[in-house]
This record gives C-alpha cells, structure tokens and sequence, in this order.
C-alpha cells in the first residue's frame, strides 16, 4: 500500500516524505519531482509559460501514473494535487492519505522569502489559499498528523501508523 502525503506547500511533504522511506524501508517518490524531470523544467517555468490549468492536467497524469504503477512506495504530493477530486480517486487506488497539518505561521518559517514557490509570492494571497484548501486536504484525507514537528518527529508517526 503507498503512503501519500498531502497538505499546503511548506507543510514538509517532501523533507518526511524521504524521512518515512528510510524509515520503512520504501522507495520515495516526489509527484512535482516527476513532472519536472518529465517535462524538463521547474514547475515555476510551467507555471509561467504555460500557466496553472496546464500544470494541473500534468499533475492529474502523474497522479493516475502513480496510483496505477507504484506499489508500497512513499508518495509526496503537490500542495494543490489533492484539493482536486478527480486526482484524489486516481491516487489513492491502493494508498492511504495522510494530511500534514501545519500552522500557516509554520510554514511561513519553512518557506522564508523563497521566489520558487509561483503561489507564495504574496503572503496574503498565500493565506487565503492556505485556508480554503484545509477542508478539501481533511476531505481527501484518511489520517490527519500534527505538520508542527520535525520532519523525524512526523515521520517516525506515521510509521507507527503504518506497522
């Protein structure tokens, strides 16, 4: 069964994400990861040229592609992939989801003034978007985990999870 972590950008999908494969002994793969390397630019470069409707159906393919092919792996996802349902249903097939639930404030600390982020650029902006996708990230979501700690911390809790 792979493990899928979902929740707002900064919220340490990617840092516990490879924390809880060593962990559990499991291949990581990173969802924006795979559509870089696929597409062969940064994500801020799809948005910029191509904008966010064309990233979000690379995103609904990688999100079908994993859910088909991985098996057992450690799944770090988007911060938006699973606001959207329809890629909710395509990855969770022989998954659970587990929802890093970090304060905004928190996030705030991680990201710091990163320019990589193309919907972080403005704080409020950023806020606002944090707080309407919450309840969709609780809906797609099977376990919810406190985001808050470090990414050992948070790992290590989800495996206890998991075993």
């Amino acid at each position: 069964m792979n493990i899928i972590l979902c929740g707002f950008m900064g919220s340490g999908k990617t840092v516990v994400g490879s924390e809880l494969a060593k962990i559990m002994g499991r291949k990581f793969v990173d969802t924006d990861e795979l559509i870089e390397e696929e597409q062969g630019v940064a994500i801020k470069a799809i948005f910029a040229t191509h904008g966010e409707d064309y990233f979000r159906e690379l995103e609904f393919e990688m999100c079908k592609k994993i859910g088909a092919e991985c098996k057992n792996c450690i799944v770090s996802t988007g911060g938006g992939a699973m606001t959207f349902e329809r890629n909710v249903e395509a990855i969770k097939n022989g998954g659970k989801i587990v929802f890093l639930d970090a304060d905004f404030d928190t996030i705030c600390e991680r990201i710091g003034n990163s320019n990589t982020r193309p919907l972080f650029q403005d704080r409020e902006k950023a806020k606002a978007l944090y707080d309407e996708r919450k309840s969709k990230y609780l809906k797609a979501s099977d376990y919810v985990i406190d985001g808050n700690m470090s990414a050992r911390k948070t790992a290590l809790e989800i495996a206890q999870i998991f075993r």
